[in-house]
């Protein structure tokens, strides 16, 4: 049987689901809601990473459109593209602990 073909939309969320489902990237996520923008070397110091994942996990949030970084003073500075997004990633955390609790 042949698969039925992917929306775009479905298969750009889909791409947008895997790549928060790195907890790395979750975490970045999550670090740049409470910022407005910083560089890969700060974000690896605050959350105890490093630069190097922390740099390809922002090239995978930067494919996806996720991030979008500004050069200062020949210094990348990332920042959420869409603030919209912390409001999914806030829904899922309030769902884990309605889940948690087994209030569904």
């Amino acid at each position: 049987m042949k698969r039925k073909p992917m929306l775009e939309k479905e298969y750009r969320a889909s791409r947008i689901c895997r790549v928060l489902g790195n907890p790395t990237a979750y975490q970045i996520m999550k670090y740049l809601s409470l910022k407005d923008k910083d560089s890969p070397s700060q974000i690896a110091k605050k959350l105890g990473l490093t630069i190097t994942n922390v740099s390809k996990t922002l090239r995978n949030l930067r494919q996806v459109d996720l991030v979008r970084y500004e050069t200062e003073n020949f210094v990348k500075k990332y920042f959420i593209k869409d603030k919209s997004v912390i409001e999914v990633i806030l829904s899922l955390e309030k769902y884990v602990e309605k889940i948690k609790e087994k209030k569904y």
